[in-house]
């Protein structure tokens, strides 16, 4: 009996250093604030953050759990647009609550069964044509001292999701824009010495025949095959991952039979588990390049040229890479930039 006392009299005494506690040290709700740069204009941002869409696809809160499940609502972008999210361990709603277009957003996140929202506010200021300040600003609903202790590590919590959220934000960006950049300016037929970036590619190995049109078939099967992977079994997006670049040994155009790898650029390994599929990476080189359209079997004239260039000047070259600037289907001319990096 004296020990039940004893222990009744522990509980109350460490339920009451732990209310004090909280009382005096832990405050009720919270205010976190975190800015960082982007290097890329407010006119490429803002559509990322007033679009819940685009939004819920790179910020960290939704895109890293796998069994997130998002359904949206009109109006898809803006004030008054709307998502509902669930998964295994919570769900809820977020909405956008306040716009003053490309400068702030207010959104309101109900999480399971609170009534109250955590409101979070993003100011966008343009610090040039290109650089972009992003703060962000979290106001956490009030909390009963039961629960108050939660907010102890809030505030770490949010930085992480913020910073996870920009370095998934510049992939999508980087993707997007680069591919917009590559299309704004082609100058076909024209030889140009171009600085290639390294690139890490998920694709096929592929061993066919080079008669008539069947390898231009096979390119078709394969490059559908490699979408349908990256797109259905990893669960990417088309601005996550970059023209598909296929890699042939650069004189092969004549054999017989052509071996080539064809994959998409990605920004990181993802675990795979499908042996059909491997990743190859590409060395940053310096490179001739040369962009075409036309029938794919016609295609040796713009390789011939490179080739040429590279023999003129007595230079070696290692595997071509043909960019498809286009999807690539059986009843159009491609559209692709062919480059052949120098060693």
């Amino acid at each position: 009996m004296r020990w039940f006392k004893f222990s009744i009299i522990f509980l109350l005494l460490i339920l009451g250093v732990y209310t004090a506690s909280m009382y005096i040290f832990v405050k009720k709700n919270s205010t976190i604030k975190v800015e960082r740069d982007i290097n890329y204009g407010i006119d490429k941002v803002y559509p990322q953050f007033n679009n819940l869409q685009k939004f819920s696809r790179w910020n960290s809160f939704f895109s890293e759990s796998k069994t997130f499940f998002t359904e949206y609502y009109q109006p898809y972008e803006g004030n008054g647009s709307s998502m509902s999210f669930s998964d295994d361990s919570h769900s809820g709603e977020l909405q956008i609550s306040y716009e003053n277009p490309l400068r702030t957003l207010k959104y309101q996140l109900y999480q399971d069964k609170n009534a109250t929202p955590t409101n979070i506010t993003v100011k966008f200021l343009p610090v040039s044509t290109e650089k972009t300040k992003i703060i962000w600003t979290v106001f956490t609903p009030e909390k009963s001292v039961l629960e108050r202790y939660s907010n102890l590590w809030s505030d770490s919590d949010f930085v992480e999701i913020v910073d996870k959220s920009m370095t998934n934000l510049k992939t999508v960006l980087s993707n997007k824009i680069d591919k917009e950049e590559l299309l704004k300016d082609i100058k076909f037929d024209s030889l140009m010495v171009e600085n290639l970036n390294e690139q890490l590619l998920l694709g096929v190995n592929v061993t066919t025949s080079n008669k008539s049109d069947a390898l231009y078939k096979n390119i078709l099967l394969n490059y559908s095959k490699v979408t349908n992977f990256i797109t259905n079994d990893l669960n990417k997006k088309e601005d996550e991952f970059g023209f598909p670049v296929l890699i042939t040994t650069a004189t092969n155009f004549k054999d017989k039979e052509l071996s080539y790898y064809l994959g998409f650029p990605l920004s990181k390994k993802v675990t795979i588990t499908d042996n059909n599929f491997n990743f190859k990476e590409i060395k940053a080189s310096k490179a001739f390049t040369i962009y075409y359209k036309g029938n794919y079997a016609n295609r040796v004239r713009a390789i011939q040229t490179l080739l040429q260039k590279a023999k003129s000047e007595s230079l070696d070259y290692s595997e071509m890479q043909q960019v498809f600037l286009e999807t690539p289907t059986a009843d159009r001319d491609v559209l692709m930039k062919f480059s052949l990096p120098l060693r």
